[in-house]
């Protein structure tokens, strides 16, 4: 078990990296978790001295693709840093032990460390068959997360899985997956996704170490820095939905120019992520940047709301954005009236100016470097 009585900059110093980089490290850990920048000298004392929180990872129904992420956080020393810092006692995929010696470091964490430790767990709970479908050393998985989470700190749920059960749930669920805050009392940090975006990871953690609390969150438990906004809100993509111009086949010359995606089953208007702000590896892009419609993996139930690339009739909204598939026709016309008049013009001369001076798709960093 590693030693939680060394706070993360002793760790730091273990590993060889300078005061330097131990400053960078706070400030990236600050702006992950939405801080301002003089929050970031709070984080270098807290980091400095704070002790580190004994960390449980547990591992039920899923691929792991969340420790993949998790692993890949844009910071260079993440990676390298973060898990130590952590002190991640107990983890069915990257600790070194195993067998008997594996738990006896999980039960001496529950022992010794009641109410400090942080309880991480990826995948959902398969409860149908008496627990059959998952066990650890002779044990289900609803026995041993209901044992962790008593005397947990706090409780994050990481992943589609964890926070609502995911592929595992959905119909006709054989094995009765069930996510986390189901099945324990403790309340529950969701952090959906397939998986959740490694920097948002990172930061609900870093919020927890730096504030001893966690972070505000929504009526499904998200952390609301994160979760607060639909993806459609904040896509480069959305002057074009605005305006009526969509995609009507991947390959076809409206792809090309970027236009809207919602006809080919993009579900940015109904999926509250962070995507198209943080973005992905590294904040290089997110998948409507890269061509391909969001198929809604932060939701509830994603697997089960129909065909990924079929679109949704109608969603909740205001005048244009109930009518996507007939703007500037009958409805368009009929609505001419108020202030529904008003947006239905005004985006319909958006829509003249796009044809005019075509919007272009956010480059990637390759393709913004001078040659």
């Amino acid at each position: 078990m590693a030693d939680s009585n060394e706070s993360i900059w002793q760790v730091m110093q273990e590993k060889g990296y300078s005061r330097r980089e131990f400053v960078q490290f706070c400030t990236f850990a600050a702006t992950a978790a939405g801080l301002s920048s003089p929050a970031a000298a709070a984080v270098v004392e807290a980091f400095e001295k704070k002790q580190r929180p004994p960390v449980i990872w547990l591992h039920f129904q899923e691929c792991t693709c969340c420790s993949e992420s998790f692993i890949r956080a844009s910071h260079p020393i993440v990676a390298d840093v973060l898990l130590d810092a952590l002190s991640l006692d107990y983890t069915e995929t990257l600790q070194a032990a195993s067998g008997h010696a594996a738990e006896k470091c999980l039960q001496d964490t529950l022992k010794t460390h009641v109410g400090k430790y942080i309880l991480l767990v990826e995948g959902s709970v398969p409860i149908g068959a008496d627990g059959v479908y998952c066990t650890i050393g002779g044990r289900t998985a609803e026995d041993i997360l209901k044992e962790a989470a008593k005397g947990a700190a706090a409780v994050i749920a990481w992943g589609n899985c964890a926070s609502y059960g995911c592929i595992q749930a959905a119909k006709p669920n054989p094995t009765n997956a069930t996510p986390i805050h189901k099945l324990i009392s403790n309340p529950v940090i969701n952090v959906p996704g397939c998986p959740p975006i490694a920097d948002v990871m990172v930061a609900v953690v870093t919020h927890i170490l730096m504030f001893g609390r966690i972070p505000e969150l929504d009526a499904q438990g998200r952390p609301k820095e994160f979760y607060g906004r639909r993806v459609h809100d904040t896509c480069y993509r959305r002057p074009y939905y605005d305006a009526g111009m969509f995609v009507e086949a991947f390959d076809d010359d409206k792809a090309r120019k970027g236009y809207c995606l919602y006809k080919m089953g993009c579900r940015g208007p109904v999926t509250y992520n962070a995507c198209s702000v943080t973005k992905w590896n590294g904040g290089t892009s997110y998948p409507i940047q890269s061509g391909h419609g969001c198929i809604g993996c932060s939701e509830n139930g994603f697997w089960d709301n129909g065909p990924f690339y079929q679109h949704l009739p109608s969603f909740p909204g205001f005048g244009i954005e109930s009518t996507a598939d007939q703007i500037g026709t009958a409805v368009g016309i009929g609505a001419a009236v108020g202030v529904a008049a008003h947006a239905i013009s005004t985006n319909l001369r958006k829509r003249q100016l796009i044809h005019e001076q075509p919007i272009e798709p956010t480059p990637t960093p390759e393709e913004g470097k001078v040659k």
